[in-house]
């Protein structure tokens, strides 16, 4: 134990590893070399064999406060800034369950066609870990508050489109841990020998206030447990991302991997094709989006794959292996816990969850249109899938779409001013689509003038917002002092100057008349 100062203190312990058997270093390290071309591999590589994949979710709820206490549940806050006895597992200290968390599970396992439990309960899961200080998680074991339901997926065109349909076993509610840091490995999680467990003391009256991060110890999840229905990484990464669609339009959470507010744990096995009995499960933990999800499966497919063809898969053990993102591999963790370790048994200190059918009709009855019955709209009105797959991807632009649309505009068009310049346009400002002026009342009519030939497409993608121009003049006026006051001199021959460098900011995509009227206005000609 090293003594940092009066005020905290750093444990450090290390973290036990399998070791890694020589053909699993050969596998990896040969697979790495190659995992740019690894997709174009799979379909060879599953002549023989098929893989079976299933993915556990956790969704960070976006409520205020935690899931058993008043604490707030908030991103980014100081190290433990937002902690009390409840979170911090300290004794004597009761959980109270936040009625909004049962909101949200009732909504997101009615969005994914479950099966409600009226009845439910809260159960201790057991494990052992410097970020859990009460040594259990509070979670649902035998009765979640949904179970049996399924989500349905459209894959992206360019890996051969088609339609799937996936079982989720089961939804429920549990609490999020603390965070460690990870030293060593260049601060990843993967290549670290040891964590950092810091106590931090008050220096008035040296009472011990926190253990590590414990901001998002008592965060309230839900985990979505998948079918093992899947067989490709693009069926799996695309599941994932339609359950963050799903997320986003509920208004749930906001479904980021990249935040770490939804994580997607996949458990990924290999049997010869025509075998019933599934293979030896690895999990894979530690990616933080769905390009790495898809990458990383490919991966363990092609490793597991490789052992089979040497007749050396009893060297696949049921094991937590982590996505390195850098060497473009999975490497292993730590062995993986069985049902038995976690020795489930009911929470006493939180009563039987109940829901009312009432409620349960409420919330359903309120549901938004999910991304899903977007997709078959769009589809119905004669859009292609390539435009259905881009238009209903996020909420907000959907609804832009449709707003468009009910001002009279043409759907195709409408729907390639909306996905070209745009989604252009908003990638190069990093914007939403929230953030742009061009409003869909003047969109439509952007489109019906186009349309009856009014005006050019070549103008019709001219800035025309007058607020817009007269920004873009100011900003030259005040780039341009001394020619300013030459021209308040007399050198009005200036005018054009200006008019030239407006047209040179904007790449000549300015509506001339309309930025000549404005420099005119601003220049006091008129």
């Amino acid at each position: 134990m090293a003594v940092g100062s009066c005020e905290s203190i750093v444990l450090l312990y290390s973290q036990p590893r399998i070791p890694r058997s020589a053909l699993q270093i050969r596998c990896s390290s040969s697979l790495a070399s190659k995992q740019a071309s690894s997709s174009s591999k799979i379909p060879s590589a599953l002549q023989d064999f098929e893989a079976v994949i299933g993915v556990e979710t956790h969704v960070q709820l976006g409520t205020a406060t935690k899931a058993f206490c008043g604490c707030l549940s908030q991103y980014g806050a100081q190290p433990n800034s937002n902690v009390c006895p409840v979170c911090m597992g300290l004794p004597g200290a009761l959980p109270v369950l936040n009625e909004r968390v049962v909101d949200f599970a009732v909504k997101l396992g009615l969005a994914l066609n479950c099966d409600l439990s009226l009845r439910s309960k809260f159960d201790r899961k057991q494990y052992f870990y410097a970020d859990l200080p009460k040594g259990y998680q509070i979670s649902q074991f035998d009765i979640p508050i949904a179970r049996h339901g399924s989500i349905e997926v459209d894959l992206p065109v360019e890996y051969g489109g088609g339609h799937r349909k996936f079982g989720i076993t089961r939804v429920h509610i549990e609490e999020d841990a603390g965070k460690l840091v990870h030293a060593g490995g260049g601060g990843r999680l993967s290549g670290s020998p040891y964590s950092l467990v810091t106590f931090f003391f008050s220096s008035c009256c040296f009472s011990l206030l926190v253990f590590v991060d414990l901001n998002r110890a008592g965060v309230p999840l839900l985990e979505i447990v998948s079918e093992p229905d899947m067989r490709t990484g693009i069926e799996a990464a695309e599941y994932a991302a339609e359950v963050a669609r799903v997320v986003k339009c509920l208004g749930i959470g906001s479904g980021s991997m990249a935040e770490g507010s939804l994580r997607c744990d996949v458990n990924v096995s290999v049997r010869p094709r025509g075998q019933a009995a599934f293979g030896t499960k690895v999990e894979i933990k530690n990616m933080n989006s769905c390009a790495a999800m898809h990458r990383a499966i490919d991966f363990e497919i092609l490793r597991q794959v490789a052992l089979h063809k040497e007749g050396l898969e009893s060297k696949i053990v049921q094991e937590t292996r982590l996505w390195e993102e850098g060497s473009q591999r999975t490497v292993t963790m730590r062995a993986k816990e069985g049902l038995a370790d976690y020795r489930y048994f009911p929470e006493p200190d939180l009563l039987e969850l109940v829901l009312k059918q009432e409620q349960v009709d409420s919330i359903n009855e309120a549901l938004p249109e999910l991304p899903n019955e977007t997709r078959r709209r769009y589809e119905a009105l004669g859009l292609s899938m390539q435009d259905v797959l881009v238009l209903a991807d996020d909420k907000s632009v959907s609804e832009y779409f449709d707003s468009t649309l009910e001002q009279g505009a043409d759907m195709k068009m409408a729907a390639n001013w909306i996905m070209g310049d745009i989604t252009a346009y908003l990638k190069t400002e990093k914007l939403s689509i929230s953030d742009v002026k061009i409003s869909p009342s003047v969109l439509a009519e952007l489109v019906s003038l186009i349309k009856d030939g009014t005006i050019s497409g070549k103008i019709g993608k001219e800035i025309s917002d007058e607020a817009e121009i007269a920004s873009l003049v100011d900003k030259v006026l005040l780039e341009n002092p001394k020619q300013l006051e030459a021209f308040k001199k007399g050198k009005t021959k200036l005018q054009g100057f200006f008019e030239g460098q407006v047209m040179r900011s904007t790449n000549g995509r300015v509506n001339p008349i309309l930025m000549k009227k404005v420099v005119a206005q601003k220049l006091g000609l008129s």
